[in-house]
């Protein structure tokens, strides 16, 4: 079993930065290929970016791509997402979530293949 917890969340202003980081417990270490999801009011919940076991593979949204950074430090079993250049669009929920049947360089896009979620932080943009 493993448990995530999301932290770093927050009310910023547009253009500012955020980075949240998403703690495993136990020795999920490099075992679990990793992802960042957010969920907006009144909207679905949607892939925000993935890292996979290595940490070699990383995969962005459109809506994020070159904003956005997802990396981890598998010794402190933690994942990262560094938000830079926020917009009011990316107010939302954030989760992380932690799959542990990928392969060591794959990426896991589905919300239906994590098997492990956290209980979300929230990131407030402000324009």
């Amino acid at each position: 079993q493993v448990q995530l917890v999301e932290s770093g969340g927050g009310l910023v202003q547009a253009g500012d930065s955020l980075r949240l980081s998403c703690a495993a417990s136990g020795r999920a270490g490099s075992s679990h290929a990793m992802g960042w999801f957010r969920q907006a009011p009144g909207k679905e919940r949607e892939f925000v970016a993935a890292i996979s076991r290595s940490g070699v593979s990383t995969s962005y949204a459109d809506s994020v791509k070159g904003r956005f950074i997802i990396s981890r430090d598998n010794a402190k079993n933690t994942v990262y997402l560094q938000m830079n250049s926020l917009k009011p669009e990316d107010t939302a929920v954030y989760y992380c979530a932690a799959d542990r049947t990928s392969g060591w360089h794959s990426i896991v896009y589905g919300e239906d293949e994590y098997d492990y979620w956290g209980q979300g932080t929230q990131v407030t943009v402000s324009s």
